[in-house]
């Protein structure tokens, strides 16, 4: 028997998609695996068992493995661990796609107090904002019908067999919907079905279901019974988000329960009029169901901005509220409200000059938005003259096929992660080429930024033998991790100069915190340059560590150009992790400490003729746009879908009062008096 202490160091601990990431990999192998937290124990290949042991982040857990594969078994869950299951492209993708909401919301999404949260302003209703938008109409109160089942046993044989059919009919459903959200583009949140199907293969549930028909229970009857246990189990658990998971179990049980009982069919009635839904809560399920031709948008009493319902909204463009608290519940049918889901804020039989206001920001933000799409070609450049390159973080093929269709000028940042991760062995230098060159040739001859390889420390490989470290953050990541790796660097290396043929490809260096990191790498590339007989190749680094941005002045003299990574800047500069639970709130890049730094680095560059980006979360922000453009960055590298509204945005700005705003923001005192700053 093999035995493991290890610390789940994912964001939100041990919820649906890690849980179910571990649990795959457990399957893989023979041997019987158990994971300890505190006093309770879990089946390692039961999803729902092992959500019940309640794991946040920061807590340990022993993993017991015991069978003749133990050893590979117990190697594999290790590094899946550590590399986060799964976790943080997730992550990244939701908070790309409303990343001012998070912000906003986090501090709040804990537990909500509806004492607080339900405040009445003469006609408001104060919520959380859920999703973006603004929808004007009449409330309708949505309700599931309620099912119930009767105690008829039909025997033994044939009540699995309807079991069985109905589980693989709800399974069919799952892949429809999965499909659905892949066609929004939206594969983050289509995940959210993957764990709804993995919840219907769990053998510790489905065993529960099959020993209560041995004891001539009938199939609907001990389904029902068993989805109810294991959902107060979950949701018992001392933890908001693991508890949330409650509702998908709710949603894919009653999923089943209406197919075992022949209601499958009857879809929720709606108006012959178009609504805005008001409810408890709605299930993923419900969520992406939606008919948007009758609905207009929701707002619930419950839920929260992390919870699965709310992040479909997001991906849908679907307005949204959640956690209004209990005062929505009385809201007779057909009153007439407006919601605003960038505030939170359900307005109730608004008067005329409030619902002609509303009518106008949302007639505003449509033409906005069209136009901003048809215009996503031109250039970004300020009403007084000034150009902002404009360009896109990506991360294959596919992400530089849509960046060039949605007006990105170049790639600012190349994550090559996505060719390293999740294999046994290491990309060829030859399967290397072929990406880049791809990438190269479908930007049409565009800057394309290769950041090397990144990882390391939080999320190592497991191909490369490393020491377990007590602060990975701080650890043997990025350039560290290659320059100690030299095969591995110099592949990639010689990889990005043979693309460079097929397009201006250039590479940049992450986590460099030392000039002596910069000058080994760069002796490297002049190595491989004299030895495929090429030259010419710009090379930068992220500033991602203080010690980077302060040395500015010594790295411009050496670098061709600096990217800005402000995530990282920002965790490093205020000690805060930025994917804390607690702290993510006050994690932010408008901090004036932040933006100092920012702005040395800018000054620096510019003194020596060198030019600066930013690809980091904040390039994206309205509020930080800015102000980046005031300190004088020369580019913003964005995801794919944000490029057009940054084009926009910029194209509104004056650089004179940018920098005026910019100047003022450095003078402040806290992250928050930066944003009042910037607030109409």
């Amino acid at each position: 028997m093999q035995q493991l202490d290890i610390i789940i160091k994912n964001p939100t601990g041990l919820h649906a998609r890690p849980a179910k990431e571990f649990v795959n990999i457990a399957k893989g192998f023979k041997s019987n695996i158990r994971v300890y937290h505190g006093e309770k124990m879990a089946n390692a290949k039961s999803l729902i068992s092992l959500l019940t042991l309640g794991v946040r982040s920061g807590n340990q857990i022993k993993i017991e493995v015991e069978g003749e594969d133990e050893d590979q078994a117990l190697q594999a869950l290790e590094s899946a661990v550590l590399s986060g299951l799964g976790e943080e492209e997730i992550i990244k993708q939701i908070s790309q796609k409303s990343p001012t909401i998070e912000r906003a919301t986090t501090s709040d999404q804990v537990k909500p107090d509806h004492t607080e949260v339900e405040i009445i302003l003469k006609n408001q209703i104060r919520g959380i904002a859920g999703a973006p938008g603004i929808a004007i109409g009449p409330v309708y109160h949505l309700q599931r019908t309620e099912i119930k089942v009767e105690e008829t046993f039909a025997g033994e044989s044939k009540e699995k067999n309807q079991l069985q059919s109905a589980i693989e009919t709800a399974k069919g459903q799952l892949k429809q919907l999965h499909k659905k959200m892949l066609d929004q583009k939206a594969s983050g949140e289509a995940a959210i079905f993957d764990v709804h199907i993995e919840l219907l293969d769990d053998f510790e549930l489905l065993d529960s279901v099959l020993e209560k028909i041995n004891q001539e229970q009938s199939a609907a009857f001990a389904w029902q019974s068993t989805i109810e246990e294991r959902a107060k189990l979950v949701a018992s658990l001392d933890d908001p988000l693991l508890a949330a998971r409650a509702a998908d179990l709710h949603d894919v049980g009653y999923r089943v329960l209406r197919i075992l009982v022949g209601a499958d069919n009857q879809a929720p009635e709606f108006p012959d009029h178009p609504v805005i839904i008001l409810a408890e809560d709605l299930s993923p399920s419900d969520t992406v169901t939606l008919d948007r031709d009758k609905v207009l948008g929701f707002c619930t009493a419950k839920g929260g901005p992390t919870a699965h319902t709310a992040i479909i909204a997001r991906a849908l463009g679907l307005p949204a509220i959640v956690s209004a608290g209990e005062k929505i519940i009385s809201l007779e049918d057909s009153t007439q409200v407006i919601l605003n889901g960038y505030t939170g804020i359900l307005s109730i039989k608004p008067n005329q000059p409030e619902i002609k206001e509303a009518v106008r920001m949302q007639e505003e933000d449509k033409d906005f938005r069209l136009q901003v799409r048809a215009e996503s070609g031109k250039p970004a450049i300020t009403i007084d003259g000034h150009r902002v390159e404009i360009a896109a973080n990506i991360g294959g093929i596919e992400d530089a096929h849509q960046a060039l269709a949605s007006g990105a000028e170049a790639v600012g940042l190349l994550r090559t992660e996505f060719l390293f991760l999740e294999r046994i062995n290491p990309p060829s230098e030859d399967e290397q080429f072929e990406v880049y060159r791809d990438i190269a040739q479908a930007m049409q001859n565009k800057p394309v930024i290769v950041r090397t390889l990144d990882v390391g420390g939080d999320k190592p490989l497991p191909y490369i033998q490393m020491e377990q470290e007590t602060n990975p953050f701080l650890g043997e990541r990025g350039i560290r991790l290659c320059l100690n790796r030299p095969k591995l660097l110099r592949e990639q290396l010689r990889a990005i100069l043979r693309a460079k043929e097929h397009g201006p490809l250039r590479i940049m260096l992450p986590m460099v915190s030392d000039i002596s990191e910069w000058l080994a790498t760069k002796e490297i590339v002049t190595e491989i340059e004299n030895e495929m007989g090429v030259s010419g190749v710009e090379m930068g680094i992220m500033i991602e560590v203080p010690s980077a941005a302060l040395m500015a002045d010594i790295f411009a003299e050496h670098v061709d150009f600096f990217s800005v990574g402000t995530n990282d800047l920002t965790q490093y500069t205020l000690a805060m992790d930025r994917m804390h639970p607690l702290l993510a709130g006050k994690s932010d890049g408008l901090h004036p400490a932040v933006l100092k730094l920012i702005d040395f680095t800018i000054k620096a560059a510019h003194k020596s003729g060198k030019w600066v980006g930013v690809c980091g979360e904040l390039g994206s922000d309205p509020q930080a746009i800015p102000i980046l453009v005031g300190l004088g960055v020369d580019e913003l590298s964005v995801t794919v879908p944000a490029i057009p509204m940054v084009k926009a945005q910029v194209r509104e700005l004056s650089l004179t009062k940018t920098q005026q705003l910019a100047q003022a923001a450095l003078k402040c005192a806290s992250a928050k008096e930066v944003r009042q700053l910037t607030q109409p």
